[in-house]
């Protein structure tokens, strides 16, 4: 069962946003979360709690929200929180971008311990940018407000020509439901994608159809990934096969790393951790 939910649709084609749009696709991303992504995505923040567009690292704080020389130059984006959100929560405010793009299964809040609340607004999207949880995959719709279930493994492809936009709030406190103004009925049912199950030989060829080196793995993980989204499985069994294919290298640090790399997208990291491999 699907534990993220969508709280609300907003009407966000009364917003005219396609100029910021294109303030986004050419802002740059210093790369603070690579271990966690393949293809083209980034992270860009808006406001936080110190108010410099290069602090880029997630983490909660207990001063209040500051915009960032970015969040100046898109009021239009700033006025669709501001005019449908609370504020007094509201710790960061940022917008993701990808483009042919997964981000690795992983559990978030790991590093603090104490969940907050994530909401996700796709601002621009296609059919072909699906999130996924535990085992479900869906499909965020323009406008649609969700909140994201961090606390267990999850994941997200985005293929096609478009480059989506999602608008992420992060709000301190995981019980205290965030009131949501000025939203609109929603016409459409959840978009779940329904996947068949992945056959012996389809496991077969990921698992030991190519051979992981020490120098590949890392590339290699995404096919590992890409899976769970056309076909019926966890989220976290992308970890389980790319262990598989470790072991059959007979390599003993290849292995530790696969393992390493599981542990710190799902199981235990450290605040400022770095996955290296």
């Amino acid at each position: 069962m699907l534990k993220s939910q969508r709280l609300a649709v907003l009407p966000i084609d009364s917003y005219d946003l396609e100029d910021e749009f294109a303030v986004l696709d050419g802002h740059e991303y210093d790369g603070k979360y690579d271990a966690f992504t393949f293809g083209s995505w980034s992270a860009h923040v808006l406001a936080n709690g110190s108010g410099a567009e290069s602090d880029t690292s997630f983490r909660p704080h207990d001063g209040g929200l500051a915009l960032t020389e970015l969040g100046k130059r898109l009021p239009g984006i700033m006025s669709l929180v501001t005019g449908h959100f609370p504020l007094q929560r509201l710790q960061w405010v940022r917008v993701f971008r990808a483009h042919d793009a997964i981000i690795t299964p992983h559990v978030d809040f790991l590093e603090w311990g104490e969940a907050g609340t994530r909401l996700q607004i796709p601002l621009r999207t296609s059919e072909e940018s699906l999130l996924s949880e535990n085992d479900t995959v869906y499909h965020l719709r323009r406008g649609e407000v969700w909140r994201i279930h961090s606390t267990v493994p999850h994941s997200a492809l985005t293929a096609g020509k478009v480059t989506r936009l999602s608008l992420c709030l992060d709000f301190a406190g995981a019980e205290e439901p965030v009131a949501i103004r000025g939203d609109v009925p929603a016409t459409e049912p959840v978009h779940l994608v329904q996947r068949p199950a992945p056959t012996a030989a389809e496991l077969e060829h990921l698992i030991g159809g190519t051979a992981l080196t020490r120098r590949s793995m890392r590339a290699d993980f995404r096919r590992f990934a890409a899976l769970h989204f056309a076909r019926h499985a966890h989220a976290a069994a992308a970890f389980d096969w790319y262990v598989q294919a470790a072991r059959r290298t007979g390599d003993d640090a290849i292995v530790a790393k696969a393992e390493a790399f599981r542990t710190y997208c799902i199981d235990k990291r450290l605040d400022g951790e770095a996955f290296a491999w």
